[in-house]
């Protein structure tokens, strides 16, 4: 599988943000994905090194709309988030340094 298709995308809550300071990084990955192919996604596409993956798959939440014909009630699509850790040698990722 392709590094691109294996990280979706980051995700930005603030308990990510306070592991951007010691070089921690959550991403949303795709389902299908290992920690093996995680970590070799990650180390392609920001040139760093990986020390640690944690995964984890987190249910989607309950919506409900209230409409003309009655309430609809949902669910959003579970996704798998993985929580990246790297060496204290390696070079931080830059898109995260702007945030912080």
């Amino acid at each position: 599988m392709e590094a691109n298709k294996i990280i979706k995308k980051p995700l930005l809550t603030e308990k990510s943000y306070a592991g951007i300071a010691s070089k921690v990084y959550t991403f949303e990955v795709d389902k299908n994905a290992n920690k093996i192919e995680i970590a070799k996604a990650v180390e392609e596409l920001f040139g760093v090194k990986v020390a640690k993956v944690n995964t984890c798959i987190v249910k989607g939440h309950k919506k409900s709309q209230n409409t003309k014909s009655g309430r609809t009630i949902g669910r959003t699509s579970d996704y798998k988030k993985a929580i990246v850790s790297l060496t204290e040698d390696s070079k931080t990722i830059a898109f995260f340094d702007s945030l912080s």
